[in-house]
């Protein structure tokens, strides 16, 4: 499967069984292919941001944010597939194609808007140079587990 930006995708169960960490958001049990990841292409890794339907709820967390830092980069809301959806930046994860379990379809494979995906990829470079300076407001371990994915392709390759 080609995996491109922009694009969203379901992950197996079997790469959060083998990562197994904290503040991942697991896969719904009884057959249901949710959440839904949006796809950021980067070199030999994949980022995937998770979205949730829980838009109240976000909507919430957004506000607190925007009243105590002025600005909230860790969670937007848009207009995905129809619906609004909130795209949970502050989840991203790293991961290989080989965990992809399929594209994500409503009616038709789902791409967002070229603005949309431009606002999410600025907001998720931010944080990830906020890292790089030593603040992180990632909910899980990235680095360890993107070094478990570059180990994993020195022994595929």
């Amino acid at each position: 499967m080609k995996v491109q930006t922009g694009y969203l995708y379901h992950i197996k169960d079997e790469f959060f069984d083998q990562i197994n960490k904290k503040g991942l958001m697991i896969n719904h049990e009884n057959g249901h292919s949710r959440p839904s990841y949006l796809a950021i292409k980067d070199k030999e890794i994949l980022w995937f941001i998770p979205l949730s339907t829980k838009v109240d709820k976000y909507r919430t967390i957004i506000a607190k944010k925007e009243k105590k830092y002025g600005s909230c980069k860790t969670i937007l809301i848009k207009r995905i597939a129809g619906r609004e959806q909130a795209i949970l930046i502050q989840n991203a994860f790293p991961t290989l194609e080989k965990y992809i379990q399929s594209r994500h379809t409503v009616d038709k494979v789902v791409k967002i808007a070229s603005a949309v995906e431009r606002e999410i990829i600025d907001d998720f470079e931010y944080m990830l140079s906020l890292k790089a300076s030593g603040l992180d407001l990632f909910f899980t371990d990235i680095d360890f587990i993107k070094n478990l994915m570059l180990d994993e392709l020195k022994v595929l390759n």
